[in-house]
């Protein structure tokens, strides 16, 4: 196994040369697919390579010869003969035009006397309509009592109530005074538990009477807020319908003015319509002159044919770039990868000699080995510095009963360029493992 040798890098101007010439390649191809020649009934169209323009490449000085292409269109004979009685036409009208421009400075030189034309309307006439009202004349109302939002505020429960009790407490007074005098008379003292008992009846008597009062005094305001809620919806009723007839007065007198608003309005864009239809006559009688002039300057053009669309076919550019630098890449993969492995293998075998060499004069005759197996070739160097390549082999010597394996060259192939590391011992080549790694290490 030989040291491999790292791929050449791809030459940078080689390549670019190389892209160079596949995409204008490519381009000339598809310029001569897509030029494709039409004939229709109403012309032909056609493509004609006219000439060559070279361009040169200022990066790689690749000259490039680039073909120069013609479009000719042609009529039929029929649009032919119409394009040219069209043409022979508008010779005929820009004459005809030509004499009559000599009228135009007459006529520009004319304004429209605008002192015959109908009057304009008059705005003053819509401003002198009385504006609509936006407020209920509330003159009307001047005698209708304002509503009422809130009724039976001045009854006075507690006089009414105070009232009523004032008309129960002198009879009230009089029996109690009747109950005291009588359980004096009995021997029972004030405040003992006999004169409480004998006075609470009355109590109760007196606080009914009070309880009646009050009740009788609710009655009297509620039937009192009644009375006032009945007279408040009367006055709010009434007010209402007085604020109801003044609303639709307004409203009468609002659709009156709109309607005098929207005569007005007429008369006034009647008076305008009718001057701008005047001025527009004037207008038209100053410009037809112009108009004609213009017209017969402007001709009709012959149509042209109809071509229909080519199918615009595109061939692809090849990256050339692309391929040529893919495969420097893969090369250097592989490169890495072999180098890798013959990195690993000579480590290998560098180790095993390097402790052999230690060891200084071993046996290595071919004749006393056997299973040989070839493993690698490393280069070693001979006394004159030149490089020769050196097998290295796995094998077992024939007289070792329990068949070691070692690794190592063979004394008869050192011998063929450095004989001085080989000696001749009993008939049997020994190898100085010194040397023999100090040739390698030279040549490596």
């Amino acid at each position: 196994m030989s040291k491999p040798d790292p791929p050449a890098a791809p030459n940078p101007v080689d390549t670019a040369a190389a892209s160079t010439s596949t995409n204008v390649g490519t381009a000339i191809t598809n310029a001569f697919l897509n030029n494709t020649n039409q004939i229709t009934p109403t012309g032909n169209l056609t493509y004609n390579q006219t000439g060559n323009y070279t361009w040169n490449d200022p990066y790689t000085g690749l000259n490039v010869n680039i073909p120069e292409f013609t479009a000719t269109q042609t009529l039929s004979p029929q649009e032919q003969a119409i394009q040219d009685q069209m043409q022979g036409a508008q010779f005929n009208l820009a004459g005809m035009a030509n004499a009559q421009s000599a009228r135009l400075p007459g006529l520009l030189n004319q304004n429209v006397n605008l002192g015959s034309a109908p009057a304009a309307g008059d705005p003053n006439a819509l401003a002198s309509v009385p504006g609509q009202q936006t407020q209920l004349d509330t003159s009307g109302l001047a005698g209708a009592s304002n509503i009422q939002s809130n009724y039976g505020s001045d009854f006075d429960l507690a006089s009414v109530q105070k009232a009523l009790m004032g008309q129960m407490q002198p009879q009230l007074d009089v029996q109690k005074q009747q109950l005291q005098q009588q359980l004096a008379d009995q021997g029972i003292k004030y405040g003992s538990a006999a004169y409480n008992n004998a006075m609470m009846p009355f109590a109760n008597q007196e606080n009914n009477a009070w309880m009646q009062s009050i009740t009788n005094a609710t009655a009297q305001q509620a039937q009192a807020m009644q009375t006032a809620n009945a007279q408040a919806q009367f006055q709010n009723a009434a007010q209402q319908q007085a604020f109801q007839q003044s609303a639709t007065q307004g409203d009468f007198t609002n659709s009156a003015l709109q309607a005098q608003l929207n005569q007005a309005n007429t008369v006034y864009g009647a008076q305008n319509q009718t001057r701008a239809n005047w001025l527009n006559e004037q207008y038209a009688a100053q410009n037809q002159p112009i108009n004609q002039i213009t017209s017969l300057l402007s001709g009709t053009q012959v149509t042209n044919p109809n071509f229909v669309t080519t199918p615009n076919n595109q061939i692809p550019t090849t990256d050339v770039s692309g391929l040529i630098n893919n495969r420097f890449s893969q090369d250097m993969s592989v490169y890495q990868q072999q180098s890798q492995n013959y990195n690993s293998l000579m480590g290998g075998i560098f180790g095993m000699l390097g402790g052999v060499a230690k060891l200084g004069m071993g046996m290595s005759d071919r004749r006393e080995k056997e299973d040989l197996d070839k493993i690698a070739t490393v280069f070693a160097a001979d006394n004159d510095g030149d490089r020769h390549e050196l097998p290295i082999y796995a094998y077992s010597f024939k007289r070792d009963p329990t068949s070691q394996r070692h690794i190592g060259p063979m004394a008869q192939d050192v011998e063929k360029f450095k004989p001085e590391a080989v000696a001749d011992i009993g008939g049997r080549k020994f190898l100085d493992h010194g040397q023999v790694m100090g040739s390698i290490l030279r040549a490596a």
